[in-house]
């Protein structure tokens, strides 16, 4: 499916909110600690924050400058083929780089990641205001793993990212009670 601005306005809400309703309902211990050595929620809003920034920078600044990424020769992909395109990355072994790899997180700095995480959207959302139709698939951004995409794949990208990340606490979530019952039997 092929997305207009205010389609990937839409889905960027949705993606956002949806992943801070989800880890506003996590106790604090379930988000800083997390089962079977995989991330916390803490922590995947950490690694989502540093993949969104990079994004809403690059699309403040003026459209001449990003021309060093080149111009895209095509047209923008839809958003199935990108997220087709991401699963299969990580299927063939593909995992964050370092820049974007997540610190350990104390509760105590679980409000201020929310609000960061949440500034990162309004600031995305107004950075996509200023741009046209065409110049979403005009211009390109790199990923690390995905090579260069057009704005608007790479705006698909962190809509779907979100998403990924959202599905993979709720299946963590899932498998906690297991985990919490392996924790007591190591602390009692």
């Amino acid at each position: 499916m092929y997305l207009n601005q205010h389609e990937i306005q839409t889905l960027l809400d949705k993606s956002f909110d949806n992943f801070v309703d989800y880890v506003n309902t996590l106790p604090d211990h379930r988000f800083t600690a997390s089962p079977y050595g995989k991330w916390s929620a803490g922590q995947q809003m950490d690694h989502l924050i540093k993949s969104v920034r990079p994004v809403t920078s690059a699309m403040g600044f003026p459209k001449f400058t990003l021309r060093y990424f080149g111009v895209s020769p095509q047209p923008s992909r839809s958003y199935d083929v990108l997220v087709q395109h991401y699963q299969d990355k990580l299927a063939q072994g593909a995992t964050t780089t370092v820049p974007y790899q997540p610190a350990v997180i104390y509760n105590a700095q679980r409000q201020p990641l929310l609000q960061s995480f949440i500034g990162q959207k309004y600031r995305l959302k107004e950075k996509l205001s200023n741009w046209s139709e065409n110049d979403l698939d005009k211009y390109r951004l790199p990923h690390p793993l995905l090579g260069k995409l057009t704005v608007r794949e790479m705006l698909y990208f962190t809509a779907h990212h979100n998403q990924h990340h959202l599905e993979k606490l709720k299946f963590q979530e899932q498998h906690a009670q297991a985990w919490e019952n392996q924790l007591q039997q190591l602390i009692f």
